[in-house]
Order: C-alpha cells, then structure tokens, then sequence
C-alpha cells in the first residue's frame, strides 16, 4: 500500500482548517515521489497484506487502511457515473476520446477535498495544453456537485459516485464505522444527506492518470485523507505518461 496509514478522523483538527499535507514538493521531491510511488504501486495487495487485501475489491473493509485499489499497468474498470444533472456518464468512453487526470475525493463538506480541488484548478491548464482532461469524483449526489462548482468556481469536469459503484470497482470504497459517524455529526457532516445513500461509505482519496487505451499509468493512493498528491506531481506523472519528461538538473 502507498503512502502513509493513518485512521480515518482525526478529531476536531479537519474542522479547525488544519493545512492538507502535499507529496512531493518542490522539482526534486516530486521526481523522488514519482519514482517511489510508481516502484511501490507495483507491489499491489499481496497475500499477506491487510484484511481487506486478503478479501480483495469484491469486498468493502471497515477502513481506509484496509482498501485495495486497482494498480498502475491495470485497465481501467467500466465506471457508468453520473453527471451535476443526474445523467449517466461513461468515464470510459470519454477517457477512449482523451486521456484523463481522474481524482476521487470525499465530498464538498471536506475541507482538504476542496483545497485539493482549488489545486487542480491551478494546474488544469496545463493539464489541458498537454492534451488531458481533468475529472473529478465523489460520493457526493449530483445536486451537492452544484453547490461545489460554484462555491470553488470549477469549470472541469464534477462526476457523482453516490452509489459508490465506481469506488467499489477501483478498490478504494471503505465503510465509516459508527463511532466516526458520530464524530462526523457533532460536526454537521452528514453522510447521508450528501450523498443520497444509506450505506455509510467513502472513496480513500485518489489520483489517477489513465491512457486512451484504458491502461492507468499512473496511481497514487493514500488513506491518510489529510495527505494529497501535490500538483507539481500529477503534472510530472502527466508528462511521464506521455513520455514528455523534462530534463534533469
């Protein structure tokens, strides 16, 4: 598994506006990051790994810690989502047409999904330029997608997993356990009410950069939710997936 292992809340410090952590700043430290996290994703859910790697993608385990995603050099799965209308959306067919930065996120009540969504913003031009889209996904129903374009001003593209299907295929859906729920409460996060759905899950936050053959080139994945890949990363990734890799120091 990559990154680092952390349990799902911390507290009251997500609501105290704590700084989302990056990987991979600066040049260098986002070419290091870049070799680990393509070495380590290799690695993938072995046998000996976690409960949740033992039971694999057809199962959904009780953590964050305990997911197993899909890796880097697998096809992509067929993921039907839908759109800020409520109109299914082939992520697989539009990626055939383009190849894509794909991110999952929590939902717009998390404060580091936004400042990660902010982030991207920065970056999505030059994501364009290099001949990319940028697609964005959370449990969050389509009519909570709304409220998120126009409170962070987002112009790519905003897909709802509410079903949490597409989590599920990945291998990044985990269950909230009830004493997190409570915690969530306390802070007038409800789970329910953001995505429509009963089933109390959640997608690990992650990024993905995938071909127009379908083939993901690239993965990072990290169930501590306050650590998220830095743009300068993705943007390197995105070059290296196109084989447009800027010279060295």
């Amino acid at each position: 598994m990559k990154g680092k292992m952390s349990s799902e809340f911390r507290g009251s410090r997500e609501q105290e506006g704590e700084e989302v952590k990056l990987v991979g700043r600066g040049e260098t430290g986002a070419r290091a990051v870049l070799a680990a996290v393509l070495t380590i994703a290799l690695a993938g859910c072995t046998p000996g790994g976690s409960e949740g790697m033992k039971q694999g993608r057809g199962a959904v385990p009780g953590s964050a810690d305990g997911i197993c995603p899909v890796l880097t050099g697998s096809t992509l799965p067929q993921l039907t989502l839908a759109t800020v209308d409520g109109e299914p959306f082939d992520v697989n067919a539009a990626v055939a047409e383009k190849p894509a930065v794909l991110i999952f996120y929590r939902g717009g009540w998390c404060p580091f999904c936004n400042t990660q969504l902010g982030q991207l913003r920065g970056i999505q031009g030059e994501l364009e330029q290099l001949g990319y889209q940028v697609i964005a996904v959370s449990a969050d129903r389509p009519g909570k997608l709304k409220e998120s374009i126009r409170e962070q001003e987002i112009d790519y593209l905003l897909l709802s997993d509410s079903s949490m299907a597409g989590s599920k295929a990945m291998g990044i859906a985990f269950e909230v356990d009830d004493g997190t729920l409570v915690r969530y409460s306390e802070y007038g996060i409800d789970l329910e009410e953001a995505s429509g759905e009963k089933h109390h899950l959640l997608p690990v936050p992650s990024a993905f950069i995938v071909g127009t053959d379908g083939v993901i080139r690239f993965q990072y994945v990290n169930p501590d939710y306050k650590v998220r890949v830095e743009p300068e990363l993705l943007l390197l990734a995105a070059r290296v997936a196109l084989g447009d890799t800027p010279q060295s120091d």
